[in-house]
């Protein structure tokens, strides 16, 4: 028997909390985030790395609140998506494979939704200027601050030698964030202390040069979407996970789908109960679920009684394969033409050069690096 449900994302009211100050206790600012709501013109900005397919995490926690953000902007607003290629070169890369994840990165991204001609989406080592901020930036920072940020810490703390780039990237992003004047960022709660960093560094740029040519940017929080590795629920899905049935890819194919579902982690009970404490790995699934159909947990227990984990999770199986399809259909014809996905690339960076050129140049003006 089939069950079908097509893809219903629930409409929810973007997290951003009106006139409210968040302090993380580490003696730095606290963040600043503002309601969009009376806001007349935004620039919106968000990165993501090249590095391996998107998986679920990555579609329902950042690139499908991109397209919602797209669909739903104002005449008003501007949007900037940029695949930050010199931050995936902060770990080894090879060179012939990061070239081709960029392409693909496009690919996916453009198969996914982003419409090239409402979001301005770009590759950030074609655009030189955000290496000269950096520079400027990180001028203006110190090293304990940099050493708070916990994802440095969790990068890090496997590592026998410890790269500066890791260490310094997150003035990077402040960089790719303040380039632009960017005035909101789209985030996940995990994201929140690098906005925190960039909204520091525009505070203290403006302070010491007496100017206001940078806005402090504000996060705007999408739903949260923390799925769980599908082999350990006590860890997060990750790309970066050496297991690749730890995570259902985006473009996986229909086969892999079912495959990695049917070997996903659940328990000895077999009835499908919703429990994220005792039952950590069912309640996954339903998550996975949840984020397809837009259904509650306790809509999906009720619709799913009398089936076993196994059953269920050929139910699950057969939404994500139905609701993906769209999606890796378009991935592949996008593959088949390469010329038109270059230029979707070519033609932001013309764009995002263009803007950038003219705020470096400002910067280089007010801190004397220019007559």
């Amino acid at each position: 028997m089939m069950f079908r449900r097509t893809l219903r994302f629930t409409r929810s009211t973007l997290t951003v909390v009106c006139q409210r100050r968040r302090c993380f206790g580490d003696g730095s600012d606290c963040l600043e985030t503002v309601s969009n709501e009376g806001e007349t013109r935004r620039r919106i900005f968000s990165g993501i790395q090249p590095t391996g397919s998107l998986h679920l995490g990555n579609y329902f926690g950042a690139v499908a609140h991109w397209v919602r953000l797209q669909n739903s902007q104002k005449t008003t607003d501007e949007i900037l998506l940029c695949i930050v290629d010199l931050h995936s070169i902060t770990m080894p890369q090879d060179p012939t494979v990061l070239r081709n994840n960029v392409f693909r990165m496009t690919a996916s991204l453009l198969a996914c939704g982003i419409d090239p001609e409402r979001t301005n989406l770009f590759q950030q080592s074609n655009v030189s200027e955000h290496t000269g901020l950096s520079w400027v930036l990180t001028c203006l920072t110190t090293m304990a601050r940099l050493g708070r940020l916990p994802q440095y810490k969790e990068k890090s703390e496997k590592l026998k030698e410890k790269p500066v780039g890791l260490f310094v990237y997150p003035v990077l992003q402040s960089a790719d964030i303040l380039l632009y004047k960017a005035t909101h960022i789209p985030v996940g709660e995990d994201q929140l202390q690098h906005v925190q960093l960039a909204q520091d560094l525009a505070r203290i740029f403006n302070r010491k040069y007496e100017t206001t040519l940078f806005p402090r940017p504000k996060p705007i929080l999408g739903p949260a979407t923390r799925l769980k590795s599908l082999r350990d629920p006590m860890k997060k899905m990750s790309k970066s996970d050496a297991d690749p049935k730890s995570r259902i890819e985006v473009f996986d194919t229909a086969d892999e789908t079912v495959d990695k579902l049917k070997k996903a982690m659940t328990d000895c009970t077999s009835a499908i109960t919703y429990d994220p404490v005792s039952r950590a790995a069912v309640a996954n699934l339903i998550d996975v679920h949840c984020l397809f159909t837009g259904q509650t947990p306790q809509q999906i227990c009720d619709e799913c009684r009398g089936l076993d984990t196994g059953q269920y999770k050929l139910r699950l199986a057969e939404i994500v394969n139905e609701n993906l399809l769209p999606f890796r259909n378009k991935l592949q014809q996008l593959l088949r033409d390469a010329g038109y996905v270059k230029n979707v690339l070519q033609k932001g960076d013309q764009k995002a050069a263009s803007m950038a050129a003219e705020n470096w140049s400002e910067v280089k003006r007010i801190i004397g690096l220019s007559q």
